[in-house]
């Protein structure tokens, strides 16, 4: 694999030049132009200035633990029906196993919401979001905006984005999604996968590349080359969901008789164009692969970039889980004892459980490959399992009706049906210091539904299905897919949308405001929130000095999820595995407040204000008049990372959050959510902090800084010799991000 440090130009979708190496007929600007991404974004800018892009989307999906605060926060702006298709999946909070009647209320909230505005829902176990809008809503050409992080659908030709609900509310409520024209970095895959090796193994030798130095970050991933067309379109599938993984802000794969076909056998070949590159394409950098070179992977615990070949940990075993081991007490903050160390028996690693699952796993292929792995053999009665999730009902059907299903559970695999969960904690967890291969996309600490809290702790590595199943075939001994010599059957895929045309309601996009919506006791509105004030007081209620802070850590999944609808209840949850006092840290000054927006005395609500108060009025006397806000803010080096749930920051909003001040922010996505809960998203200077948790910080006359677009942000550390000056920053914000700010969020921003 090779990255290239600076531009390229992709001749004829074959020959690359580098930048400067020879002569390129037409300049580097219309070069730009002629790549697939630049297209599709030119035909859905509204603003006529493809510097200053204003998307509107063609289609909008989201599933059952984000559709209810997207739903209740359009409503509280105006909203009267969904102006585009938008699909309500039930893939995340299926099993209504917790919570008594919460995760059904959901789903009946989603259905009567269907019926009342116009859109689409899709019940429980009928497929995973991702996996229905491939099958029904993908085009060639088009956009779709999803409130999962995983939303990409590019091998489809169809540039998708995963953002946090708020993006989903403005497109609800006829807005657009404004961002700066994105740089765009060609893919280039030449070659073949050798047998045994599956799309993710792909994608984990990508993400392994490309994450910690950030080459994709926030840009566009354009999958070009003569290698593609060797790649089926699920394998293409399963490498374009993890693109996530690289933090890259969407993807795009240039389109052929192969995706022709996918959406031939869907019943919508109407859907399909030929996408490609013009005939002289700039890209702003690239990656080259040769697909020959790929081997069968593994990210090790507790990232999905933490890879290695299977080959290379199996050489190297001692000495890589020891290097697991000092990784794990960073992310761990060594709260917990972790090893994986005792799971070696005899020189070779021992696994407890295996998951192929979900949008990046239960995809047809994956299936049957591992079935042909496991054809004949046994799982073993001992420690080990093996657990299977079809992607949609109409995977399952087609697994049913060519022998698959059966013949995996003649091995002891247990096949479940669509849903989520192994993904994020809320399905399958394993026991206490197990060890769990996935094929799922990610492998954050406790995302498998431990909870560090309680003392436990298991972990997650993520492979192929092919390797799984060797792994399975094996008895739970690491194998690599590559081991396995007999033949793939490579079954025909027969589509069958009956299952969807007898149980998903389909409005057709008509709307019926007669329906009135259905609502659980656990589905609240969001409380009210203050307008920025012209002075702010905020105090550090926790300092996160992790290289990377996930929204997991932020506000954790799994346990959670059935609290995704009560934003106050689910607020509870927020920051519990990572630093557990914040949130009584962060209620004790949202108190002071809540006393000023009922005209009160802040002091006697925070008596520690008054000290904070006097120090500051000796330099700014004004605070005495009360022209001042008092809220929380954390730091954390580089947050947000994973997933896109807006509660990462809505949580710390509802607490009485302010801001966050970051020396860089992971992904696009989560400083949305930021701006987009009225949160002030600001930057510091890597180095010594001025100030540390429990501190105050004074923030003069910051609405006239966000008003006026100042450049740097002067603040105060309050301390007891007065104030210590230092600045930050809050990077580029649009005019509308700037209000939504002022407003104190994007609800008061759009209330009528």
């Amino acid at each position: 694999m090779k990255l290239y440090d600076k531009g390229v130009y992709l001749v004829n979708g074959l020959d690359i030049v580098e930048e400067g190496q020879g002569q390129i007929p037409i300049s580097r600007e219309e070069a730009s132009e002629n790549t697939i991404a630049y297209g599709i974004l030119r035909d859905h800018n509204t603003s006529g200035n493809m510097e200053k892009l204003q998307i509107k989307f063609d289609k909008l999906t989201s599933h059952d633990i984000t559709f209810v605060g997207i739903i209740q926060t359009a409503r509280a702006s105006g909203l009267e029906r969904f102006p585009v298709p938008y699909v309500l999946t039930n893939c995340h909070n299926s099993l209504c196993a917790v919570g008594g009647t919460i995760n059904e209320d959901d789903h009946m909230f989603g259905l009567t919401c269907a019926k009342k505005y116009g859109g689409v829902y899709v019940p429980p176990h009928q497929a995973v979001i991702h996996q229905y809008a491939r099958e029904m809503l993908a085009e060639c050409g088009k956009m779709i905006l999803g409130s999962d992080s995983h939303t990409r659908y590019g091998a489809l030709g169809t540039m998708a984005m995963g953002e946090g609900g708020p993006e989903l509310v403005k497109q609800l409520l006829s807005q657009t999604y404004d961002i700066n024209m994105p740089q765009v970095v060609a893919v280039y895959l030449k070659g073949s996968p050798r047998p045994g090796v599956g799309p993710q193994d792909v994608a984990l030798a990508i993400i392994g590349e490309v994450f910690a130095n950030g080459y994709v970050k926030n840009k566009v991933m354009e999958f070009v080359g003569p290698g593609v067309s060797n790649l089926s379109a699920d394998f293409r599938i399963g490498i374009d969901v993890m693109t996530t993984e690289t933090t890259c802000l969407s993807s795009i794969w240039q389109t052929d008789d192969k995706i022709e076909e996918f959406y031939a056998i869907h019943g919508r070949s109407e859907s399909y164009k030929e996408l490609k590159p013009g005939q002289i394409a700039y890209y702003d950098g690239m990656i080259e692969i040769d697909l020959d070179e790929i081997k069968p992977m593994i990210a090790m615990p507790f990232h999905p970039s933490n890879t290695y070949t299977i080959d290379e940990l199996k050489a190297n075993l001692m000495d890589i889980l020891d290097d697991v081991e000092k990784k794990a007490q960073v992310s761990l903050d060594g709260k917990i004892d972790f090893t994986l160390k005792n799971k070696v028996i005899d020189g070779k690693l021992y696994v407890d459980q295996g998951i192929i699952a979900g949008c990046a796993g239960g995809g047809f292929e994956n299936i049957c490959a591992a079935a042909d792995i496991l054809k004949g053999k046994s799982i073993g009665c001992d420690t080990f399992t093996l657990s299977v999730y079809p992607a949609s009902t109409p995977i399952y059907m087609e697994l049913a009706k060519n022998g698959t299903l059966a013949s995996l559970l003649e091995t002891g695999a247990v096949v479940k049906t669509a849903f989520c969960g192994p993904c994020f904690g809320a399905g399958d967890t394993p026991a206490n210091n197990a060890f769990s291969i996935r094929h799922t996309t990610r492998n954050f600490p406790n995302r498998e539904g431990s909870k560090i809290q309680n003392g436990q702790i298991s972990s997650v590595a993520l492979m192929d299905a092919r390797s799984i199943a060797a792994t399975a075939a094996n008895q739970g001994f690491l194998t690599s897919a590559e081991e396995y010599t007999g033949t793939y059957t490579n079954p025909k895929y027969y589509f069958d949308k009956t299952i969807y045309e007898n149980r998903v309601f389909d409005s057709k996009g008509v709307a019926d405001p007669s329906v009135e919506i259905q609502f659980g006791p656990n589905i609240k509105d969001w409380p009210k929130m203050p307008a920025l004030a012209d002075n702010l007081i905020l105090k550090v209620v926790s300092e996160i000095h992790d290289p990377v802070t996930t929204t997991d850590e932020l506000i954790p999944s799994g346990e959670t999820s059935s609290y995704r609808s009560n934003p106050l209840g689910l607020a509870e949850f927020a920051l519990s595995r990572k630093d557990p006092a914040y949130v009584g840290r962060a209620k004790e000054v949202r108190a002071a407040q809540d006393a000023i927006n009922e005209g009160k005395c802040p002091v006697e609500a925070l008596p520690e204000l008054e000290n904070v108060l006097e120090i500051i009025a000796k330099t700014f006397p004004e605070v005495k008049d009360g022209a001042y806000g008092v809220g929380s803010t954390i730091f954390a080096v580089k947050p947000g990372d994973g997933s896109a749930r807006e509660q990462a920051a809505s949580c710390q909003k509802v607490l009485g959050g302010w801001a966050n001040i970051a020396n860089e922010y992971a992904t696009k996505r989560y400083r949305s959510n930021l701006i987009n809960w009225g949160m002030l998203p600001f930057l510091i200077e890597e180095g010594d902090l001025p100030f540390k948790n429990g501190d105050y910080l004074y923030v003069p006359q910051i609405r006239k800084a966000v008003e006026d677009k100042a450049n740097e942000i002067t603040a105060y550390t309050v301390s007891g010799d007065g104030l210590k000056k230092f600045t930050m920053t809050l990077g580029e914000l649009t005019d509308d991000e700037r209000e939504i700010i002022l407003k104190g969020c994007l609800i008061n921003y759009n209330r009528k």
